[in-house]
């Protein structure tokens, strides 16, 4: 009888070995029922919670604006004139009253002194003229030419009076001369202009902000400028515009900022943040928020009966780690995990943060929202 080789009589042994494998093997497996799920907990849903107090937060509002002087002028000639004087030198510092030019006034000193002894004359006249109208020794008509000769005199003296300070222009106010555009010999007419004062001790930070924006300011916030080089100007909200600017629909702010330093700052440009009212917040994660039916703001947490809520708020601020709102009540039980696996109205079981990463096994990392 001839012998099977080793490895024929091997291979068979496992196919043997598989057919009744499979013939025999876990029925269960291919059942085509389902098993019975397990009864859930008559506790509900577990998520998890975090309780939270509001904290006072102070919101900014930050814009790009420009600055300019509090007070900036130019100066125009209201006689004409050659320019015989420059007595303030380009750039000088002045107080209100400096004289800041002189004009070839063509003699009018001259003309001022005739024109103030006439009027003496007239004065003279016309009370002896009264005297004499008391005692009944001139008419009435002759008094009152004599008036009238009285009251041009006076007028005389006026005009030539108000030629020559014209001729010798003053600051109105207590500022830098800037840009003096006139030479000793120039022809100045009425009219032209010949230089600028600027009153930069103060300055205006100006600024458009949006709609969303403008209900939160009023007058009298504090201001702080922040200017291209790093230093900074303190000062306070003083004008909000009552109407928006039609192109942009913007509204036009202005705050007036300190300079004591006389910094050379008008015309520049800074970053005005403005410091609103504080108010009650509660911190939590941007993923956190999520829409309500209506397309608001909302946030699920739990009430005292472990049922959730989903309430309405108003956002505040928010950057890329935190999101400040208000509307919610205080303290707060804060779902910060398991939100959108249970429904408003449903009563859930509460696990706290510091719990829930406790009973989680090691080797896996515990994932819910960060809430300050």
């Amino acid at each position: 009888m001839r012998k099977i080789p080793f490895s024929y009589a091997l291979a068979s042994l496992l196919v043997l070995a598989l057919v009744i494998w499979l013939a025999f093997g876990n029925f269960q497996r291919f059942q085509t029922t389902p098993p019975d799920a397990p009864a859930r907990s008559e506790a509900g849903s577990r998520v998890e919670i975090v309780v939270q107090q509001s904290t006072p937060f102070i919101p900014q509002q930050i814009v790009q604006g420009q600055l300019t002087a509090e007070r900036e002028t130019t100066l125009r000639a209201n006689v004409a004139g050659f320019v015989a004087e420059k007595p303030v030198a380009q750039g000088s510092r002045v107080a209100a009253g400096d004289t800041l030019l002189v004009l070839d006034n063509d003699a009018l000193p001259e003309q001022l002194q005739q024109a103030r002894d006439e009027l003496a004359v007239a004065e003279a006249e016309y009370a002896g003229a009264r005297n004499l109208r008391q005692r009944e020794l001139i008419s009435q008509p002759e008094l009152l030419r004599l008036q009238s000769a009285l009251s041009a005199s006076a007028a005389s003296v006026a005009q030539l009076q108000k030629q020559l300070d014209d001729s010798r222009p003053t600051a109105p106010f207590d500022g830098v001369l800037n840009r003096v555009q006139v030479e000793l010999g120039d022809l100045l007419q009425p009219g032209e202009e010949w230089s600028q004062l600027v009153d930069d001790r103060r300055l205006k930070g100006a600024a458009w902000v949006s709609q969303q924006q403008v209900g939160d300011l009023s007058e009298g916030l504090p201001v702080t400028a922040r200017l291209l080089n790093g230093d900074h100007l303190e000062g306070e909200l003083t004008f909000v515009s009552h109407r928006a600017e039609e192109a942009t629909r913007s509204f036009y702010i202005e705050a007036t900022l300190d300079n004591p330093a006389g910094k050379r700052l008008a015309g520049g440009s800074a970053e005005l943040t403005i410091t609103l009212p504080p108010r009650q917040v509660h911190t939590l994660s941007p993923a956190l928020l999520s829409l309500n039916s209506e397309g608001q703001l909302a946030v699920k947490h739990l009430d005292e009966n472990d049922t959730v809520q989903q309430t309405t708020v108003e956002l505040v601020s928010a950057d890329t780690q935190h999101a400040y709102v208000t509307g919610l009540p205080d303290p707060l039980r804060l779902i910060t995990l398991g939100a959108g696996m249970v429904d408003i109205g449903e009563t859930v079981t509460p696990v706290p943060v510091e719990e829930a990463i406790i009973s989680q096994p090691a080797e896996q990392d515990s994932v819910h929202a960060p809430v300050d």
